[in-house]
């Protein structure tokens, strides 16, 4: 049972730090080499939403905290991977990351490639690993569904819609930025919430639902830090959005009507949590924090 005196950043830091422990206990296994530094460099900073949404979604199910911490660090390193290649010139091209230089900057863009490699294979190894879960068929659905929502079907493919709108001379339509983000962002916040459901083998779908729309205005929030915010408020270089000329719903709608979309999306997740109870008091506290963040 979770302390209801903490606030939620408090709650959300406390659940980032044993994130980071684990993780620093599986870097800590690995051997020496070129990668140790720019991987831990990568791995540094980041509030861990999904992380703790895989925790969190797993404590109101009633999960030993082991297994779900197995999900959190998988998910949080293919949160990493996932940053350290979209910040490459190939990409969205980005000098900054969580207020540090990117690895391509620091260090150089086959570097950077490499650590995404390896950040990606690790998430898997320690999602396979009997040690985090015991049971095999979880931990293979679990891999399967990670696998899904990275890929073609998932991150990977929000990702080529990212880079392909940038380009079509016809303007995206609200529905097409909706379906972007649903896969770009969307998909591994999906992944973290239902990850819960599923080591309790109980129906996900009021965890799906409620990723769903969290995931989407996840996005939506940090397209409007993009519009108002700054570089240093950030910890990565604000305006990028519109320069690149990226498909967002500020860009199309403007921040106004923009933020308007959030609301309704938060508003649908915190209903998708009524099945819970004040179990879910954490999770819907997820919901305010991640549409009114400054960072």
């Amino acid at each position: 049972m979770h302390d209801t005196q903490l606030t939620f950043r408090d709650y959300l830091r406390t659940t980032a730090q044993t994130i980071d422990s684990a993780i620093q206990r599986r870097l800590s296994s690995l051997p020496d080499g070129q990668l140790s530094g720019p991987i831990n460099h990568t791995l540094k900073g980041g509030k861990r939403m999904r992380g703790f949404l895989a925790m969190e979604s797993a404590r109101i199910h009633g999960v030993d905290p082991e297994h779900s911490l197995a999900c959190a660090v998988a998910i949080e390193l293919i949160h990493a991977y996932s940053l350290v290649h979209d910040d490459l010139p190939c990409m969205d091209d980005d000098p900054l990351r969580r207020g540090q230089p990117t690895v391509h900057v620091k260090w150089d863009e086959a570097t950077a490639v490499l650590v995404g490699d390896a950040l990606q294979s690790l998430a898997f190894e320690v999602l396979l690993d009997p040690a985090g879960i015991p049971d095999a068929d979880l931990r293979s659905n679990l891999a399967l569904s990670l696998a899904q929502r990275s890929g073609v079907a998932g991150m990977a493919g929000g990702q080529a819609l990212d880079i392909s709108a940038e380009s079509d001379r016809d303007p995206p339509t609200v529905e097409d930025i909706l379906e972007l983000q649903r896969l770009k962002t969307g998909a591994l916040i999906v992944w973290s919430a239902a990850s819960g459901p599923i080591l309790a083998r109980e129906d996900p779908a009021a965890m799906l639902a409620y990723a769903e729309a969290l995931g989407v205005a996840y996005q939506v929030a940090d397209d409007l830090l993009d519009h108002t915010g700054n570089t240093q408020q950030l910890g990565k270089t604000a305006g990028k959005d519109a320069e690149a000329g990226k498909a967002t719903l500020v860009g199309l709608l403007g921040g106004s009507r923009a933020r308007e979309w959030a609301d309704a999306l938060a508003a649908k997740a915190l209903d998708a949590l009524k099945p819970y109870g004040d179990r879910a008091h954490m999770l819907a506290e997820a919901i305010a924090f991640t549409v009114r963040r400054k960072r």
